[in-house]
């Protein structure tokens, strides 16, 4: 079995994300999602979320393509995340470009998405401030 794993935060779950998922599912046959804590968001991201961790990956969870979803506590627990859950594949969006070819060393395959274009979170919340003003 292919164990692919992707890292997010899942803010205001848009068709982009869902496009993301279906992707790296594509690529292995087990898909983890390690979805950001509100703590990790607010203390290392300095993002506050709309919906709560528990919210957030309860959504996930309704999802076809996401076999597992697991928090993300820290930057550094990729390393560990592969190896405990067996990981083959590492996804992420292409914003991310070689920022974690380091998990090739762990003999983890890294794969950079497009994302969808046309939409991201932080766009749709500078859109419906726009709104409001």
């Amino acid at each position: 079995m292919k164990r692919v794993i992707t890292y997010g935060t899942y803010d205001m779950l848009h068709y982009g994300h869902i496009n993301l998922l279906k992707r790296a599912k594509e690529l292995g046959d087990y898909l983890i999602v390690a979805l950001s804590t509100d703590e990790f968001n607010w203390d290392s991201k300095q993002k506050k979320c709309y919906f709560s961790y528990e919210k957030r990956k309860q959504l996930l969870e309704a999802i076809r393509y996401v076999d597992l979803v697991i928090p993300e506590e820290s930057w550094d627990q990729k390393v560990t995340d592969v190896k405990e859950y067996h990981v083959d594949t590492f996804v992420i969006g292409d914003d991310w470009e070689g920022k974690f070819d380091f998990l090739k060393d762990e003999g983890v395959e890294v794969v950079y998405l497009p994302r969808t274009p046309e939409i991201s979170t932080t766009q749709i919340k500078k859109d419906l401030n726009a709104k409001k003003n």
